[in-house]
């Protein structure tokens, strides 16, 4: 089936249908029910001795007793919390939360937290403590849906999420990771994690080697079939993307690669990051969405 008019798909897509999502019990938190106690904007926490921040994005009309998607984007080396929540170093508005917050649709709460300096080298786990504690925060403050927590991220923010999958397995319920490494660690690794793999094939500066070697840790851990799924051929441009098979119930693998370099915005037919003309945005929400 083709995606977008020029990519391909392959797999069975067994566990990702309605069914699914439809499966799965809203959590409410104890910020349900409650004038919420976090607003949109900066907000700072104090870890550890060190200055930490993140912002907010809560729905426009957010109901107080409805349990909302949680969704964190974590930045690149570089990059900034700003960055993600504008979008403006791909496409101001457009791209922001990794493109996520247009089709979301005010139905989700967005964080972009901020790396110290501009990375996440996780160092003694303290940005894992710093994803706790912004969860702990916000499930406390707002209403959302503990059973629908997800990360997205690029590049260093891939790696950080990918430390998320590792780490917090039981808190987390869908990852995608676009472009990552292993650089903020891999705490624990072996529980099932559904997961998201989105990688470009000339990618120069986090191969695609390293990024196929982080899906396949999911891959065993979530019981899938093994298997080498075929990518776009150089130069074409497009993307591929496979499901694979026999993973256990509710923990899919799904491993998309596009043929350019290290950007988090591909778009079929041309080079270069898109906002508006990307393809990863619609995958990764209906990742996320069939939970």
């Amino acid at each position: 089936m083709a995606t977008g008019g020029t990519a391909l798909r392959n797999g069975a897509h067994g566990i990702q249908d309605a069914s699914l999502a439809a499966s799965r019990i809203a959590a409410p938190t104890a910020g349900c029910g409650k004038a919420p106690a976090l607003t949109s904007g900066t907000h700072t926490l104090r870890i550890n001795g060190k200055s930490r921040s993140y912002i907010l994005k809560l729905p426009d009309n957010y109901d107080q007793d409805h349990a909302y998607r949680l969704v964190f984007g974590f930045h690149w080396l570089g990059g900034t919390a700003i960055d993600v929540a504008t979008g403006r170093t791909v496409e101001n508005g457009t791209w922001a939360y990794y493109g996520l917050q247009r089709p979301a649709n005010n139905t989700a709460v967005f964080v972009a937290p901020q790396g110290l300096n501009n990375g996440w080298a996780n160092t003694g786990g303290e940005d894992l403590t710093f994803v706790d504690t912004m969860v702990s925060q916000i499930e406390g403050a707002l209403c959302v849906d503990t059973s629908r927590v997800f990360s997205v991220g690029f590049s260093y923010g891939a790696a950080m999420t990918y430390a998320l999958a590792c780490a917090r397995a039981t808190v987390f319920r869908a990852v995608a990771v676009q472009s990552g490494g292993q650089l903020s660690g891999c705490e624990g690794g072996t529980r099932p994690m559904a997961y998201l793999g989105i990688h470009g094939i000339r990618d120069s500066v986090l191969g695609v080697s390293g990024g196929r070697a982080l899906r396949d840790r999911f891959v065993r851990n979530n019981g899938c079939a093994p298997q080498n799924p075929p990518e776009p051929a150089q130069g074409s441009l497009t993307h591929r993307i496979t499901t694979y098979s026999g993973c256990s119930t509710g923990h899919p693998v799904e491993w998309a690669a596009f043929d350019e370099g290290h950007i988090p915005a591909p778009q079929d037919g041309a080079g270069g990051d898109s906002g508006s003309r990307t393809w990863v945005p619609a995958e990764v929400w209906k990742f996320f969405t069939q939970f």
